[in-house]
């Protein structure tokens, strides 16, 4: 008898292999394998006890602790549907989500309850789990975590048959033009995404992972079930702080990680990179946003990290691309080698195909230059929008998922992002790619931190902005960016107009929000969104 792919089964490998090694570290706590597995179990006879079954959706709003981890196996191995939510969502986002989602229970982090006790009258819930938080107090009626789990039924784990196809997770996307939308993927999907985690990042039983990518975001990348399933150690992170990650990579000699190309940046420049002594070389995967090449350059000299490109979307569990290295690119000078490990890459082993198209639906000229649209289908292609036939049409056609990124094929295969369609700066007829104007920008001593936008021109249309955020203490002009990047790419593709910014506005995991930059020069215009 088949048994069905599902990363669940991957916890019950671990406690049979590994019962006495240390599975988590959050904080000053330790679990083995043995405990994690435990915990997990209690979490699952205190949900069937509270009436949770099979087909069931919980939320649960948790910064990346153990007690996140447990929720993941706890609520999915009884065939429940866990919908993680992203905590820094305005409490209007939160009762969107929480009620389309059709959410019977919430478990939420005593930190993170103010939005909720806004709209806790509006929510029809019928538990609330509350994970205290030393500091914070909340008044939201709930039961305590602990509690909760101490005082499950002890009659065993209810025997739930798992289908491959059915639900693990909803997961919705941050609704920045529209309501959220809540991607369903499968136990199946999220298991050969994970395949592809494990394999093409080259997990082991010795990994050491730090959790600095928020697990609500796409099950983690898919690192909450690998790192379990190789037997390898989580370490948990609550918050992104440079200065503690930089610890961390000394304390416990992290080996793998991964996280969007701001927290890349935040760490480079943490004054204390250079002096942090990091015995064992970090592998890193980078995704969220496509990285300047400049950025993975300095990732790799001051940090030593071993930069891996990936790429992905919620709506395909994430992975579909990575940037597979080959021996031969070892001779290249490191400027060269940046370069490459910028581009997104070629298809994952385990998640299916995924090509360039043009207008016409056929795969562009692998010349690096026809621009098309990343397209994809396979494995890890999420089912469906949840109550959302329509959005799900438009994003799935003809058996593949579009993804609105726009991309060239070099000779070798190798997908490069241009820009996201909404992005792209049209000028003069002109197409400039705002993130080719970026890698610029962080080629200059004094950026931190770069978005080029287009804004409107009566002469051409649309023409390139840069918003920047300077280094610490440094002093340039508009002119000097402009003549420094006139220096280095074509005229046209220079910004015309630069500012200054204290901070550029991100989400929780890091990505860029260029819609919020475009505001207040397309207000009424579809160019925002």
């Amino acid at each position: 008898m088949l048994s069905p792919l599902t990363p669940i089964d991957w916890k019950r490998r671990a406690v049979k292999y590994y019962p006495h090694k240390v599975a988590v570290i959050d904080e000053e706590k330790k679990f083995t394998y043995k405990e994690f597995g435990q915990r997990t179990d209690q979490l699952s006879k205190a949900l069937y006890s509270s009436g949770i079954e099979k087909g069931d959706h919980i939320a649960v709003m948790l910064p990346n602790t153990h007690y996140m981890l447990e929720c993941f196996y706890g609520i999915c191995q009884m065939g429940a549907v866990m919908v993680p939510l992203n905590y820094r969502l305005a409490a209007e986002d939160l009762e969107y989500i929480i009620k389309h989602s059709d959410s019977k229970m919430l478990i939420v982090d005593e930190e993170f309850t103010a939005p909720i006790e806004k709209i806790i009258t509006k929510l029809s819930l019928e538990k609330i789990i509350i994970v205290p938080v030393e500091g914070y107090e909340t008044t939201l009626p709930g039961i305590d975590y602990e509690n909760f789990i101490l005082h499950a039924n002890d009659d065993g784990l209810p025997e739930v048959k798992i289908d491959e196809n059915q639900l693990l997770t909803i997961n919705y996307t941050s609704g920045t033009t529209s309501k959220p939308k809540g991607v369903m993927l499968t136990h199946r999907g999220n298991y050969m995404n994970a395949a592809n985690f494990i394999y093409h990042l080259g997990v082991k039983h010795d990994d050491v992972y730090l959790h600095t990518l928020p697990m609500f975001h796409a099950n983690g990348w898919g690192g909450v079930w690998s790192v379990t399933a190789t037997g390898g150690t989580h370490v948990c992170l609550r918050k992104v702080d440079p200065p503690f990650i930089l610890k961390l990579f000394a304390r416990h000699n992290i080996t793998l990680l991964c996280g969007a190309p701001t927290v890349v940046n935040m760490l480079v420049n943490d004054p204390k990179a250079k002096e942090t002594n990091i015995k064992v070389r970090p592998r890193m995967a980078t995704a969220g946003a496509p990285p300047a090449a400049a950025l993975i350059q300095k990732a790799q000299e001051i940090l030593g990290l071993n930069m891996i490109h990936v790429y992905g979307l919620t709506e395909t569990s994430p992975f579909i691309l990575y940037n597979e290295w080959k021996d031969e690119f070892e001779a290249k000078s490191a400027d060269e080698q940046a370069i490459i490990k910028a581009r997104q890459g070629i298809e994952l082993v385990f998640n299916g195909e995924t090509m360039v198209v043009n207008k016409e639906g056929k795969e562009v000229a692998w010349d690096g230059k026809e621009l098309g649209e990343i397209i994809t289908r396979g494995n890890v292609v999420m089912e469906g929008y949840y109550k959302d036939p329509e959005k799900t049409a438009e994003a799935i056609r003809d058996g593949w998922f579009h993804t609105g990124d726009l991309a060239v094929t070099y000779p070798d295969g190798y997908i490069e992002i241009q820009d996201r369609a909404k992005d792209l700066i049209i000028s003069g007829g002109e197409n400039i790619s705002s993130t080719e104007v970026e890698g610029v920008l962080y080629k200059h001593p004094d950026v931190l931190e770069a978005a080029v936008i287009a804004i409107p021109d009566d002469k051409w249309g649309e023409t390139p902005k840069a918003i920047i955020v300077l280094q610490q203490n440094a002093k340039v002009t508009e002119n000097e960016i402009i003549t420094f990047c006139r220096s280095k790419m074509a005229h046209f593709k220079a910004p015309t107009k630069v500012e200054f910014v204290e901070s550029l506005p991100k989400t929780a995991t890091g990505k860029l929000q260029k819609y919020r930059l475009r505001e207040t020069h397309w207000k009424g215009s579809k160019k925002v969104n």
